[in-house]
């Protein structure tokens, strides 16, 4: 259980570095981001996540906040994990969660 726990939270960790990243070379490379590789290459890797906040959120968000979305669902995935796994932790104890 505990694999699975930090499997979770390491992809949510991904996902939100990724999506920071997307976010902050967006902002460095101006309109002409979509011709940066780095910017295809993060957007690759968020675009699932995007495509699940577009599912899980009403029609009326617009499509240029699916991002900002993601990020929220991820921040509370990655909280949810962080919680499990310090009380797996508790419970099996410190020195075999190493």
């Amino acid at each position: 259980m505990l694999l699975v726990v930090s499997a979770i939270k390491l992809v949510a960790e991904i996902a939100l570095l990724s999506l920071a990243g997307q976010w902050l070379l967006g902002l460095l490379a101006g309109p002409h981001r979509e011709a940066n590789v780095f910017y295809q290459l993060l957007s690759v890797l968020t675009r699932p996540f995007v495509k699940l906040a577009r599912l899980l959120s009403p029609r009326a968000v617009l499509d240029a906040h699916l991002p900002l979305v993601a990020f929220l669902l991820l921040v509370l995935t990655w909280v949810a994990a962080t919680l499990a796994k310090v009380s797996l932790c508790v419970e099996i104890g410190v020195q075999l969660c190493r």
